[in-house]
């Protein structure tokens, strides 16, 4: 099994990344303020403006050590990308997948399978841990509503439908995760996902680490050997991962979506670690994106044991995982895609 590395975030806007020997080096106006050896990182994630030096490039490529640019406000701009790895054939067989469309749509009906499953859960989880705070009976509406939902998406024929179904499961689901949400009230409430620009704290959370997810998973699809901008549910366009965004979907609820209530609750970010801009855009500031990746780093160390596979894992291989179990599928030694089903 793949050992979890480090993952070294660059959250001030004003440093520029190189590389001298083994080493990546941090530098604030000409100056070295850090630097960290290349063989303990498995990615860098930069939001700052300066980038990169095409050595650091050329380096994190060769090694398989993933290298992202985002804007300080969290949007993906680029990947780092080297030689592409593993059999041309699971590649090929990858493409002829995607260009089939019942054999695409046997594979995106697990993918959501795995998100409504696994949001049920983060419902459920939230009656029994909190019961005497949050509004039980509309939860479990909501839970039900995604009970019925899996067992329609396991009918499901057309690729429309699937993904209409999907869309009316999230509306219950997001319908009542302001229920959730149990610390400053009055900072942190949900109404709505509001995506580009996030228009509350809560958002701005759930967007920032949604992307983050997004690259761990792209990351994971390069490593297994597949094309990340390929998918199954996501259709294909210029710029977009689709495949990484497919796999994405059924990890939000357990990696994202538990993880960023954990913060709030537990009163982790506070709100004072956020900036509203005129236009009503909310972001965290500087302070607030070290504590939250603090937070964050220490939730993927964190261990559980892979409903398909019984074995103990961190968190943060479970995209490594999956992408292993969906090449094993493309290349014939599954029998089926297994989605990730927690509890």
């Amino acid at each position: 099994m793949r050992h979890l590395l480090n993952t070294l975030y660059i959250l001030s806007e004003d440093r520029y990344l190189s590389l001298d020997g083994e080493n990546v080096v941090v530098q604030q106006g000409g100056r070295e303020t850090a630097r960290f050896p290349l063989h303990g990182l498995e990615g860098i994630v930069s939001f700052a403006y300066p980038g990169a030096s095409p050595a650091l490039m050329g380096a994190c490529a060769e090694r398989g050590i993933s290298l992202n640019f985002f804007t300080p406000h969290g949007r993906f701009l680029a990947g780092v990308h080297g030689e592409e790895r593993g059999n041309v054939l699971l590649r090929r067989t990858q493409y002829r997948v995607a260009d089939l469309p019942d054999a695409s749509l046997r594979i995106a009906r697990n993918f959501i399978i795995g998100k409504l499953f696994n949001s049920r859960w983060v419902l459920e989880r939230a009656t029994r841990d909190h019961a005497m705070r949050v509004d039980v009976p509309a939860i479990k509406a909501a839970s039900e509503k995604l009970a019925r939902s899996i067992l329609l998406v396991r009918q499901v024929q057309e690729s429309d439908s699937l993904r209409g179904l999907e869309g009316e499961a999230a509306a219950a689901y997001f319908g009542v995760w302001d229920e959730m949400i149990l610390q400053n009230k009055e900072a942190f409430f949900f109404h709505e996902r509001s995506r580009r620009p996030p228009l509350d704290r809560v958002n701005a959370l759930l967007s920032l680490f949604y992307a983050m997810l997004a690259s761990d998973c792209a990351a994971a699809l390069t490593a297994a050997g597949l094309d990340p901008y390929v998918g199954f549910l996501h259709t294909d366009r210029p710029g977009r991962r689709s495949l990484a965004l497919d796999l994405q979907e059924e990890l939000r609820a357990p990696l994202v979506d538990r993880f960023v209530l954990s913060v709030i609750n537990q009163r982790m970010i506070v709100p004072e670690q956020f900036d509203v801009t005129e236009s009503g855009a909310v972001f965290l500031t500087d302070a607030g994106r070290k504590a939250a990746f603090a937070a964050w780093q220490n939730r993927k160390r964190e261990e559980l044991k892979h409903p398909f596979l019984q074995e103990k894992i961190p968190w943060g291989l479970v995209p490594y995982v999956q992408a292993l179990l969906l090449a094993r599928f493309l290349r014939g030694d599954l029998d089926d895609y297994p989605p990730f089903l927690w509890k």
